[in-house]
């Protein structure tokens, strides 16, 4: 197969088109068509972002951008470095053993309840069955366990929900990358089409890459537009703070 950016040149030239022609359709920076033509790799983002570019400036062209990809896999990453994804899964830490057993809590409320029992027949048999201390043994028997429940009620009504709702709509072609908790991978690494629009998704703390601002994020509901760039883009996506940008080694790649 002849080199990859011959490839890609011969095929722009024949057709008449220019780079800037190409930028302008792709939203892919000059520079980097340039450095794909040139076979330049080392001027791209990185391994992940070459193939994206590669496959998006094939088909802009008419080109088979699988067969690229698939040659530059062949000619540059065979035996090359491997990187390992940014987010990872969590480990159980070592030497401990899952919980078993009834908890504690229960086993309090169950001492307390028996407690009460043995207090009542304790009472009856010394009071010959008087109403009166029986009441008021029934009395502090709730009055002993209520506050407990309605407590932990209250807790848990009081306690904020941490999910965050998210979803992508693109307004030109665009690769995303989005990660969700435990390492989750939401969207693979996929160039989502114009009026593409992704599942909503839900998570306490999303980590997301885009290959370009062409495209409205929605979080909880909410359309949020991204600032143009020349570099990739990325956030993490929080309930509490909202969304914070990533530096190029904080970014997912989904590679």
């Amino acid at each position: 197969m002849a080199e990859i950016g011959a490839t890609l040149r011969e095929a722009r030239m024949r057709a008449r088109i220019d780079v800037s022609e190409i930028e302008a359709q792709t939203k892919i920076r000059a520079k980097y068509l340039r450095a794909l033509e040139n076979e330049e790799w080392g001027l791209l983002p990185g391994p992940t972002f070459v193939k994206s570019f590669l496959r998006t400036y094939a088909q802009a062209l008419g080109l088979d951008g699988r067969a690229l990809v698939e040659e530059y896999r062949l000619q540059e990453e065979s035996g090359g470095e491997t990187f390992e994804p940014i987010v990872s899964k969590p480990r159980r830490p070592r030497g401990r053993a899952p919980r078993k057993g009834p908890s504690r809590g229960y086993v309090i409320a169950v001492s307390v309840i028996g407690a009460v029992i043995v207090l009542l027949i304790v009472l009856l048999a010394v009071g010959g069955g008087n109403s009166t201390k029986t009441n008021t043994t029934t009395t502090t028997a709730k009055t002993t366990r209520h506050p407990r429940s309605h407590h932990a009620t209250a807790n848990a009504r009081a306690s904020p929900d941490t999910f965050v709702a998210l979803s992508l709509k693109p307004t030109a072609v665009v690769y995303v990358c989005l990660v969700g908790d435990n390492g989750h991978v939401l969207v693979p690494g996929l160039e989502l089409q114009p009026g593409q629009s992704t599942a909503t998704y839900h998570a306490r703390r999303f980590l997301l890459t885009l290959g370009n601002s062409s495209v409205t994020m929605y979080i909880d509901g909410h359309p949020r537009t991204v600032a143009p760039s020349s570099q990739p883009i990325g956030y993490a996506i929080t309930k509490a703070r909202g969304r914070q940008p990533l530096t190029s080694a904080e970014m997912p790649t989904c590679g």
